[in-house]
């Protein structure tokens, strides 16, 4: 399991992307589409059309990782936005791996 700290920052494309698409062809869309750099760190989420594969790509300083995830049943809870990237807190990356959704409640908080 990937262990993540609060300071990491996440980043979830928004728009599917093709997961055939290896270190380079993900690196390039970061880099155009989202703007961010690979190598200044952060996690880098995608997801394919239909939603049920998930790769995290993410720069460790020495080199670059893939994982990716393959649903056997169902699909992915994708979170929307309004940009090309969305920002995710570790634990909400937790809950998309695992299937929930990660999409906050207007008016919903803890006392």
């Amino acid at each position: 399991m990937l262990a993540l700290t609060p300071g990491v920052r996440i980043f979830v494309a928004v728009a599917p992307v093709d997961l055939r698409r290896g270190f380079n062809g993900l690196s390039a869309h970061v880099e155009t589409v989202l703007q961010q750099q690979v190598i200044e760190g952060g996690l880098f989420v995608f997801t394919n059309r239909r939603r049920n594969r998930l790769r995290l790509l993410w720069f460790d300083g020495t080199g670059l990782w893939q994982a990716t995830k393959r649903l056997e049943g169902g699909t992915l809870h994708w979170p929307v936005g309004e940009s090309a990237a969305v920002g995710l807190r570790p634990e909400q990356l937790s809950a998309l791996i695992s299937g929930l959704e990660v999409t906050e409640r207007a008016g919903w908080y803890r006392r």
